[in-house]
C-alpha cells in the first residue's frame, strides 16, 4: 500500500457523468464544497457543455489539476482513469448513486472526505493497468491501455470462437467458447465475476483470465504474475478485442494481441478508513440473513 500524498491541494479538475444534465445542481452544490475549502475547480470542456457551464481542455484540466475527481458511477471513474492515465494525477470518484467498487465517496461524505484530505488522512492506491497492442499481420501495431479488462469475443452471436494463448513465448492453451477475459484485479469484480470467474484483491499485481462459456469443462479462470506477457491469436476470419468495455478493435487471422502490466499503475484516491471487504459485503450482500 502507498504512502505517497498529494505534493498540494489547490485545484480540482472535475468530469462528469456524460449524457445527465440533469447532475447540474449536483456538481454546484458540490464545487460550492470544494471551494469553501479553498480549492479552485475546473470543469472538463465536454461536461461543461452537458451543464451549459465554462469548461477547459481536458488535456489542460489534467495539466493544471492536483488531483481528478469523478462525478457519477464506476462507468465515470473508469472512463477518467483511462484518459487522464497518462498525467499520472490521483484520481477520486464521488459517487452520484449507489455505492461504487471505485466510485466510493457519497455525496453526503464530501465535506468530511475534503477536512480528512487537508488533515492527511487518506490514502493514494496504486491500481495495476494493462498495457497492450495488436501487431496486425502487416506489422502495424494499435497501442492502448486498460484498467479493467481485455476481451476477446467472437463478433457474431451463433459463431464459436477459438482463441490460442501463449505465455512469455510458450503456448499454453487453446480456447474454445464465447471469448476471453484478461482481467486486472481492480477488474475481477466487473465482468469476469459476472461469468465466475475469481474476485482478486485489487492491490495485487496479476492477470486473471475467465474463458466465458468455454465449450470444455477442463477450461477454468486462471490466475498468473503479472510480470509475464500473454500473446492471444486467432485462426477466425475475425474476432473482437474490446477494452474496458469501451474501445472495440478488429483482429483477423495472423494479428497477435500482446498483453502486459504497464510499468506504472493508476493512482486512485481513497478515504483512509475505505476497506475493500466492507465494500464487498454491501455490495454483494455477503453475510446477509436469510
Amino acid at each position: 500500500m502507498s504512502n505517497q500524498k498529494l505534493a498540494q491541494i489547490k485545484t480540482a479538475g472535475f468530469v462528469l457523468k456524460p449524457d445527465t444534465p440533469d447532475i447540474k445542481p449536483l456538481y454546484e452544490k458540490i464545487k460550492a464544497q470544494f471551494e469553501a475549502k479553498g480549492i479552485t475547480v475546473i470543469l472538463a470542456k465536454q461536461s461543461a457543455e452537458m451543464i451549459d457551464e465554462e469548461g477547459v481542455a481536458f488535456e489542460s484540466m489534467c495539466q493544471e489539476a492536483d488531483f481528478l475527481v469523478s462525478l457519477g458511477g464506476d462507468g465515470t471513474l473508469l472512463s477518467l482513469v483511462r484518459r487522464s492515465y497518462g498525467y499520472h494525477k490521483p484520481v477520486v470518484g464521488i459517487n452520484a448513486g449507489n455505492l461504487g467498487f471505485l466510485a466510493d465517496i457519497t455525496i453526503d461524505d464530501v465535506n468530511n472526505f475534503l477536512e480528512q484530505l487537508f488533515a492527511g488522512i487518506y490514502r493514494i492506491d496504486n491500481r495495476m493497468m494493462i498495457e497492450g497492442y495488436i501487431k496486425t499481420k502487416e506489422g502495424s501495431q494499435k497501442r492502448f491501455f486498460a484498467f479493467n479488462d481485455v476481451v476477446i469475443t467472437r463478433p457474431v452471436i451463433s459463431k464459436m470462437v477459438k482463441i490460442n494463448a501463449s505465455i512469455d513465448g510458450e503456448r499454453f492453451n487453446t480456447y474454445r467458447g464465447d471469448g476471453l477475459i484478461i482481467s486486472t484485479p481492480t477488474g475481477s469484480t466487473a465482468y469476469n465475476l459476472a461469468v465466475g470467474g475469481p474476485m482478486v484483491y485489487p492491490l495485487t499485481q496479476a492477470f486473471i483470465l475467465t474463458p466465458i462459456s468455454a465449450h470444455s469443462l477442463t477450461q477454468r479462470p486462471l490466475v498468473v504474475p503479472a510480470d509475464f506477457t500473454i500473446e492471444l491469436n486467432s485462426p477466425d476470419e475475425k474476432v473482437i478485442a474490446v477494452i474496458d468495455g469501451q474501445d472495440d478493435y478488429e483482429m483477423h487471422e495472423g494479428d497477435i494481441l500482446v498483453i502486459k502490466g504497464a510499468a506504472e499503475g493508476a493512482k486512485l484516491l481513497h478515504r483512509k478508513e475505505r476497506n475493500y471487504f466492507s465494500v464487498l459485503r454491501e455490495k454483494l450482500k455477503w453475510g446477509d440473513e436469510h
